[in-house]
C-alpha cells in the first residue's frame, strides 16, 4: 500500500499537534518579578499634576506591590501640598507607601508624607516645621521716598486687604491671622490623623519648629531611620517580597513647563508683591 501523502497544509497542522512552545525563563520571570515603584518629589511644592499622575499610574498597576516616595522638598504652596496628600491617603488603602526623606522633608514636604504606610528618615534629615507662613511685602516707605501715590477703588472696605502699597491695620491682621489658624489647624489634623498621633500632642510640637530625624523620631513623627536603600528594602518586606525587588522610576523630563513651574528662583518670584500662604520652611 502506497503511503499516504498528506496536502501541505495537513501537514503544517499534523506536525505542530506535536509541538509545544517553550516559556523563555527571562522573560518570564521578567514579567512576574514583583516591583516597586519609585517617585520622586524634590524641589518646591507649586503644582500637585504631575505627581498626583504618577501617584495614579503606579496604584492601578498590578504589577507594582509598593510605592516608594523619596521626598526632598522644603515644602511650598498649600492647595498642591493638600491634594498630593489626599492622593497618597487614597493609595494607602490599596498598597503601601513608603515615604524616604532626603536632605529636606519640612512643612508641606512633612505634610505630603504623614499619610505613608512608614516613614524612613536619615538621622540629619530636617523634616517638620508643622506650621503656616504668610508673606506680604510692604513697599510704602519706598514709595513714599520716590513720590510714587496709588490710588484705590474698591467695592467692599477689606477688598485690599494686605495691599503691599500701605502699612496693614490692625482689624485687616487680625482677619489674616484668622486665616492663618485655620490652615494651620488643618495642617495638624492631616498629621494627627495621618500618623495617628494625638491632636493635644501634635498641637504641642507645632509651632513651626525644625527637627533633625533623629528627634522627629522620639515624637512619632518618622518612624525608622534609615536611608532610601533601606526605604526600599522595609517596602518589599512590607508586600513579602523575599529577593531584591525591580525597581522602577519615571526619568527625570525637564520641560518648560517644568521650569516656569519649579525653576524659577525665588529672588525672582518674590519681586511680583502678592500675598502667599504657604506650609513652607525657608530659614
Amino acid at each position: 500500500m502506497d503511503e499516504e501523502i498528506l496536502p501541505y497544509h495537513n501537514r503544517t497542522a499534523f506536525f505542530a499537534s506535536f509541538y509545544k512552545p517553550v516559556s523563555d525563563p527571562v522573560s518570564e520571570e521578567y514579567t512576574h518579578r514583583s516591583k516597586l515603584a519609585l517617585i520622586r518629589i524634590e524641589g518646591p511644592i507649586i503644582d500637585s499634576m504631575d505627581a498626583i499622575d504618577e501617584i495614579k499610574e503606579y496604584a492601578k498597576d498590578n504589577s507594582i506591590k509598593a510605592i516608594v516616595l523619596r521626598i526632598d522638598s522644603p515644602g511650598g504652596a498649600v492647595a498642591p501640598s493638600q491634594e498630593i496628600y489626599e492622593e497618597i491617603k487614597k493609595t494607602v488603602s490599596k498598597k503601601k507607601v513608603v515615604v524616604s526623606m532626603g536632605s529636606v522633608a519640612a512643612s508641606g514636604g512633612y505634610y505630603i508624607s504623614a499619610p505613608a504606610t512608614k516613614i524612613f528618615a536619615n538621622p540629619g534629615t530636617l523634616t517638620g516645621s508643622i506650621g503656616v507662613i504668610m508673606e506680604i511685602p510692604n513697599l510704602e516707605g519706598l514709595m513714599n521716598k520716590i513720590g510714587i501715590k496709588t490710588e484705590v477703588i474698591k467695592s467692599g472696605s477689606h477688598k485690599d486687604i494686605a495691599s503691599a502699597f500701605r502699612t496693614m491695620g490692625k482689624e485687616e491682621r487680625e482677619i489674616l491671622q484668622g486665616v492663618m489658624d485655620n490652615v494651620h489647624e488643618q495642617f495638624m489634623k492631616a498629621v494627627s490623623e495621618g500618623r495617628k498621633i494625638k491632636w493635644k500632642e501634635v498641637r504641642k510640637i507645632a509651632d513651626g519648629r525644625v527637627f533633625t530625624g533623629e528627634q522627629a523620631k522620639t515624637y512619632g513623627l518618622v518612624d525608622e531611620l534609615g536611608t532610601l536603600e533601606d526605604a526600599i528594602k522595609a517596602a518589599a518586606t512590607l508586600v513579602g517580597i523575599k529577593d531584591e525587588p525591580e525597581v522602577v522610576s519615571k526619568k527625570d523630563r525637564l520641560s518648560v513647563i517644568d521650569i516656569l513651574r519649579n525653576k524659577i528662583p525665588k529672588e525672582m518670584a518674590d519681586i511680583f508683591p502678592t500675598v502667599k500662604i504657604k506650609y513652607l520652611y525657608s530659614p
